[in-house]
């Protein structure tokens, strides 16, 4: 074989070895690429899960710091549990002064007594579910029939209505609700029994706790307009505020000026007394903004004593 054959030869033979050394590297970083890529793919949803696991556990811990009850609660006026059960109506509104670092926080936001809400439903459950009767007694006893619904930590549960017997209370009565919106209201609460809590709010409340976050009043109704905002997480007055919306019924509209100019007034008009129409337009506030205090301030709500003033049994003079 001749030198060009010979040289030919090796070229050929060389051309055929380099392709196959750098397929195989080729092949290697290519494999390395598939198995890379088949990481990257299976990384995510693991980290996903434990980013999960981690949310939780940061939301329990905050759960039991912000809910841990308060060394100094301050008892304005006992309730009388008897007056408070003859007194109370289903489809009342149950405000609450809570005793846990949580309620010092949304009383601050919205600058009122009242840090807690729930429905009152009396012996709904009862009527609904005659095969449990047994069970409601058993874990309720004399208040299977007083029962109230209320958003905790937990979840959205039935609570005895003396479970705040030693608390300042307040009930609140919408007024004029007709009784077929009344069992829609009645439906819809009942019918979140078991949800879970927006466990998001708890931890958003938390930072309110440092003196550095002070939030101007102008901002505070605001901030509280956070949450997960899934369905099936609920907010203890978004709870009850979403049902009562749902029929109609107001708890405290936003207001902005009439755009509309008022129409002049006429002779006949001030001799028959008319009055003018609204000067403002109300509008439907957002129930994730629908703090407790909403329900006390509502002209909506009548405010139901629950002390002796009604009963005749009040006597300044015997005040010391």
């Amino acid at each position: 074989m001749g030198r060009s054959g010979r040289a030919r030869a090796a070229a050929a033979r060389g051309g055929r070895t380099r392709p196959a050394a750098g397929g195989e590297r080729s092949g290697r970083a290519a494999g390395g690429g598939r198995h890379f890529a088949s990481d990257w793919h299976r990384h995510p949803l693991e980290y996903a899960s434990m980013a999960r696991w981690l949310r939780k556990k940061v939301f329990n811990v905050a759960a039991r710091i912000l809910t841990k009850p308060r060394g100094n609660y301050n008892r304005i006026l006992p309730t009388d549990l008897e007056t408070l059960r003859l007194t109370v109506r289903k489809g009342d509104v149950v405000l609450v002064d809570g005793d846990q670092r949580v309620s010092e926080v949304i009383k601050y936001l919205t600058q009122s007594s009242w840090s807690h809400v729930a429905l009152y439903v009396g012996d709904e459950l009862l009527r609904r579910f005659p095969a449990r009767r047994e069970e409601l007694v058993r874990a309720n006893g004399q208040d299977a029939q007083h029962l109230i619904v209320e958003a905790l930590h937990e979840g959205v549960v039935a609570s005895p209505l003396s479970k705040y017997a030693g608390f300042n209370l307040r009930v609140c009565r919408p007024h004029g609700l007709q009784r077929d919106d009344l069992q829609r209201v009645l439906n819809e609460v009942l019918a979140q029994l078991g949800s879970s809590y927006d466990l998001k709010n708890l931890l958003d409340l938390a930072r309110y706790f440092f003196p550095v976050s002070l939030i101007p009043r102008r901002f505070r109704r605001r901030a509280l307009d956070f949450g997960s905002g899934l369905p099936t997480e609920v907010m203890c007055s978004s709870l009850i505020a979403r049902a009562f919306q749902n029929v109609g019924f107001p708890i405290l509209p936003a207001t902005t000026p009439a755009t509309v100019p008022r129409p002049r007034r006429r002779l006949r008009d001030y001799l028959r007394r008319t009055s003018d129409p609204y000067p403002s337009v109300f509008h439907r506030e957002r129930a994730t903004l629908i703090t407790p205090r909403d329900f006390d301030l509502s002209p909506y709500f009548e405010i139901v004593k629950l002390n002796g003033l009604e009963a005749g049994k009040f006597d300044y003079r015997r005040i010391k």
